[in-house]
């Protein structure tokens, strides 16, 4: 079993980043840093997260939808092109703020609901908590989606200085209210902890945000202290609502879906540009590295588009978690060029704290790795493996079993899991077509590219795939390599005995907005504070009650004496 690790470690150290040409060196940049430079020789970091973005829907992947900032900024960086993320929008955003697997968090089901009472656990220390220890002023814009319920989970209390932007997974781009059911409706854009009423003008999110980031850049001096902005934009997750201007771009596309959603590509691309623009006109460009990550695959049926990969978002098939992304920076040693290392979502945690000068402890028990070598210089990357995640709520595969799993594993648990080249699945691992463009919604999907769909009610609850050899995962070779599949079941069960609880509570009917003046926010308050809470106003209510009844008393006495 050690000589199998040993020998995929050394095939997946030799997938390195390709490089054409070398700039200033990052161990230069590191010297400068320790020996006495100033607070502003730590790289500014603006990390720029979109919301169900499809592995095709840049034009750099051959889509049809015009990309050109994307392009470029990615043409004169690295190419991340075999980076992950998670299937879904709140396991992603918790994993690259803590650098953590899910099964660490407890969130390993589904997502963070706005009428649970959950959160990222607060044991949890953030990046943007070390980068604060570092010396950063940090800022964030956009959509949180990481637990709102008391208001120690609120951005503001988990290391940003500042904060603009939504608390729920999704809303109405102009208005920013959702529903979340029937009578379940609110407001949803904050300014810090309050509600931003007064700087809401209705304007289209990924307008209103991008001038947001815009203003703190305005509004800072990046000569005197680093810089952290994390910019999380709503788009381009549904609704599909966008300025009419962009639409015009895309009348060739027939479907309805794709357009709408191709125009909201479009108008987030420009939206970076503006932002780009923004960096070098207000002194960070030449010192900042830009992160650009879509948070998981794009859904075919809201617009988006993963060909060739297989399935989509909210799924483990390729199409749900290899994700857009890509590094920008003047510091970079080796730009222009693509990197096939294994990058995952959490090696961001222990690579920004590690590239801003922080301090990475022992106790914070990362999965994370730093990576920066290997997507700056084209160093093998450090990570052999990658947890997709083990759900064990999620147990619906009808013919999963311990014995399918050779008594190591119980196949009907969702899990997946990445060993150098290889990936395992088992369970259900979501809708799992190809879906080419353009095909969805207009039409019902009678004529599939491929006729290879695998149901998991016909008894396969187990998949092999040579991720490196078959990117679009069409061979399964789970009964051609049965000791390929034990060895990484036996690695799936080590990580599942780490495993802590499932945090994924009951609907609270207090969180109703309409309870709290409309407005989706904080609504919980712990048992024992509100206990002391109760005692005190108790307390104060019958102390004022007896003094009260002495003074009535006393003013009944003095009636008395003075007839």
């Amino acid at each position: 079993m050690l000589v199998l690790w040993a020998r995929l470690g050394l095939v997946l150290g030799s997938l390195v980043c390709h490089s054409w040409s070398v700039q200033r060196s990052w161990e230069t940049w590191r010297s400068e840093l320790l020996n006495g430079g100033d607070e502003s020789s730590q790289p500014h970091i603006v990390f720029i997260l979109v919301d169900d973005q499809g592995f095709r829907d840049v034009g750099y992947h051959g889509s049809e939808i015009k990309t050109p900032t994307l392009d470029r900024l990615a043409a004169q960086g690295v190419k991340l092109e075999n980076y992950y993320v998670q299937p879904l929008c709140s396991p992603s955003r918790s994993q690259l703020l803590t650098g953590r697997y899910q099964i660490h968090t407890g969130l390993q089901h589904s997502i963070i609901r706005a009428t649970q009472p959950n959160c990222l656990p607060l044991e949890n220390v953030t990046l943007p908590q070390k980068l604060k220890e570092a010396g950063y002023s940090t800022h964030m814009v956009g959509k949180w989606h990481l637990g709102f319920y008391k208001r120690g989970c609120l951005p503001t209390q988990r290391g940003f200085d500042s904060f603009f932007g939504s608390l729920l997974g999704s809303g109405d781009y102009y208005s920013h209210y959702k529903c979340e059911g029937p009578g379940m409706c609110g407001y949803d854009l904050y300014e810090g902890e309050e509600a931003a009423w007064e700087q809401d003008h209705g304007l289209y999110s990924t307008v209103m945000f991008t001038r947001k980031a815009i203003s703190i850049l305005a509004n800072h001096n990046p000569r005197k202290q680093p810089l952290f902005l994390y910019l999380a934009y709503q788009a381009v997750h549904s609704p599909l609502q966008v300025p009419a201007r962009y639409l015009e771009r895309y009348k060739g596309i027939p479907n309805l879906q794709r357009r709408k959603y191709a125009a909201m590509v479009s108008c987030l691309d420009e939206a970076i540009r503006n932002l780009t623009i923004a960096l070098k006109r207000y002194g960070y460009y030449d010192n900042t590295v830009i992160v650009y990550s879509s948070d998981n695959g794009g859904q075919p049926f809201a617009g988006g588009s993963n060909w060739p990969l297989r399935g989509s978002k909210a799924t483990y098939w390729e199409g749900g978690i290899r994700a857009v992304g890509f590094v920008h920076s003047p510091l970079l040693v080796n730009k222009g060029t693509k990197c096939r290392s294994l990058v995952h979502i959490t090696d961001w945690f222990p690579t920004l704290v590690t590239l801003g000068g922080g301090t990475l402890d022992e106790d914070l028990n990362l999965d994370g790795y730093d990576v920066w070598d290997a997507i700056s210089e084209g160093h093998p990357s450090p990570r052999p493996d990658i947890l997709h995640n083990i759900d064990p709520i999620y147990i619906k595969a009808k013919n999963g079993s311990w014995k399918a799993g050779y008594g190591l594993w119980n196949t009907a648990v969702q899990a997946a899991l990445r060993v150098g080249h290889w990936k395992l699945l088992t369970g259900v691992p979501g809708y799992s077509d190809w879906v080419p463009p353009q095909t969805f919604s207009s039409q019902r999907l009678t004529s599939r590219h491929h006729n290879e769909r695998i149901r998991w009610d016909r008894g396969k609850s187990i998949w092999l795939f040579n991720i490196t050899a078959d990117p679009y995962e069409r061979v399964d070779l789970s009964q051609r390599y049965p000791h390929i599949v034990k060895k990484m079941l036996m690695r799936l069960a080590q990580y599942n005995k780490t495993a802590v609880p499932v945090r994924y509570p009951a609907k609270d009917l207090r969180s109703n907005p309409q309870y709290h003046g409309g407005v989706w926010g904080p609504w919980y308050k712990d048992e024992k504070k509100q206990q002391e809470e109760e005692k005190y106003n108790n307390f104060l209510t019958n102390h004022l009650g007896q003094q009260e009844w002495k003074n009535q008393s006393n003013r009944k006495l003095k009636r008395k004496a003075q007839h």
